[in-house]
């Protein structure tokens, strides 16, 4: 009869701590990354073979997958598999975890969980920038944006953007009749050539992101009109040739030096290419497009032909060196129309988790740009930041992922603490995918917790109905007595 009431005690605090465990699940269903707790009973120890209570053997955390939610807020991230989040409390110097992503941008433009710990991650390294002048961030006066690239691989994740001032107001004729003179209009004719390569030629890498690669060269074609001065003779008398088939002709004007100069400036002012002539007559010219092939076909004056004397075979190259080729070519064409470029590469390297930090979101505190802040996204974890046409790799979300994560210890806003037994923390990026503007629900099954409350509930009853029939029991036993 004493058992019975210590059985029966056993039963209500195993069965209050049981309902207030599933309550707790019930209660957190709507919380954002809530995983559920798993209370596990066991029978307590045994004399004569009579068992003396219940116990809660252990109460754990059921790590599953819960739904991932749309919300179309660009800071929030769901995790799809495993691995979890890591924030850090600044003010006491610790670190958490948590599946909780619904995050803010802190006052100091640092990203934040909820509750105003900071998101740690990985933050972008501005690893090349090319520009015209000393200009390192983009400003109010480069406002053509000429490319924007997101290239990634095993080992890192990049971003290259191109900006320039305006080469349609700046470009000017210049250079000397018969040694690579250009008119304004062939200056910007060249410029939109080779903004389309590079564009092309970022594409291509992009594709397929090999370092170094190999270098883009230009063809060059050398005709020899050392006759020139005696042939040309006359108001009748021309200077031809086809480039890709179209006819490029020079009718005699003034000297002969002067119509073959003239000759010279129309080839340089087709788009793409530069000509120049010495006064021997050899006429060179240059593609200005790296990897670009053309035809030069048929060299006459007067209908009498000439041959070409050399050409240098164009060579497209391959991987960043061949976008960097093609962007040298664009810078040189860009400052020959008194226009600047500025290109800036951001880099994110694969790293060890020892190395994550806060994660920077305004632009000007990265130094990409004058402007505050881009438009935020955030895709399969990396963190980008879009200001006008131009997209900018800003960061990269990292997740931990433990071999035992049962034994991490929870601690309240949807918080978790390293326990002692738990192992070391792994990279988790191969683990799982990061789905932006979404969160990850609670995985508490209503209805089970609901059928484990009323089973718990009944189970409290009956341990509190063993108490009072033992009471009874005693209660007799004790009249008898007397």
């Amino acid at each position: 009869m004493i058992s019975g009431l210590w059985n029966g005690l056993t039963g209500l605090n195993t069965y209050e701590k049981a309902l207030s465990t599933q309550s707790n699940n019930v209660t957190n269903a709507n919380t954002i990354g809530h995983k559920a707790d798993e209370i596990s009973f066991e029978d307590m120890m045994y004399q004569s073979r009579y068992g003396k209570g219940v116990n809660i053997q252990s109460v754990e955390k059921n790590f599953e997958q819960g739904n991932i939610k749309l919300t179309n807020n660009p800071l929030d991230v769901g995790i799809e598999g495993d691995g979890f989040f890591i924030v850090k409390d600044i003010v006491n110097d610790q670190t958490f975890y948590t599946r909780a992503g619904n995050f803010k941008i802190g006052i100091d433009g640092t990203l934040e969980s909820a509750d105003g710990n900071k998101v740690l991650g990985s933050q972008t390294n501005i690893s090349n920038i090319i520009s015209s002048d000393a200009t390192t961030q983009f400003n109010s006066d480069y406002s053509n944006s000429i490319a924007s690239e997101i290239i990634s691989n095993s080992t890192f994740n990049q971003s290259i953007n191109s900006k320039s001032t305006n080469y349609i107001s700046s470009a000017v004729d210049s250079g000397i009749s018969g040694n690579g003179f250009k008119t304004a209009s062939g200056k910007v004719a060249d410029i939109d050539a080779l903004l389309t390569d590079y564009k092309e030629k970022l594409k291509l890498y992009s594709a397929n992101p090999i370092v170094p690669g190999t270098s883009s060269s230009s063809q060059v074609t050398q005709i020899d009109f050392s006759d020139f001065t005696s042939k040309l003779q006359g108001p009748e008398s021309f200077i031809e040739t086809y480039v890709n088939g179209d006819l490029v002709k020079q009718n005699f004007e003034i000297d002969q030096q002067t119509t073959i100069n003239k000759f010279a400036d129309k080839l340089s002012n087709l788009k793409g290419l530069s000509a120049n002539v010495d006064s021997n007559g050899l006429l060179t010219i240059t593609t200005l497009t790296p990897g670009k092939n053309i035809n030069i076909t048929s060299p006459a004056i007067n209908s009498g032909g000439y041959g070409v004397v050399e050409t240098v075979a164009p060579v497209l190259g391959s991987g960043i060196a061949m976008v960097n080729s093609s962007r040298d070519a664009l810078k040189t064409a860009l400052e020959n129309a008194d226009a600047k470029l500025l290109e800036m590469t951001n880099t994110i390297s694969n790293t060890s988790l020892a190395s994550v930090g806060q994660l920077q979101l305004k632009l000007n505190n990265l130094n990409i740009s004058e402007n505050n802040f881009g438009t935020l996204s955030i895709e399969d974890g990396a963190i980008y930041a879009k200001d006008g046409e131009n997209k900018f790799l800003i960061g990269r979300l990292e997740t931990a992922s433990f071999i035992n994560p049962d034994s991490l210890l929870p601690q309240g806003n949807n918080l978790y603490s390293i326990g002692s037994e738990t192992s070391e923390a792994k990279n988790a990026t191969s683990l799982n995918k990061l789905v932006g503007a979404s969160v990850e629900l609670s995985n508490t099954n209503l209805g089970d917790d609901l059928v484990d409350l009323m089973v718990f509930q009944r189970a409290y009853e009956a341990s509190s109905k063993s108490i009072t029939t033992s009471d009874e029991f005693l209660k007799t036993a004790i009249e008898l007595k007397r």
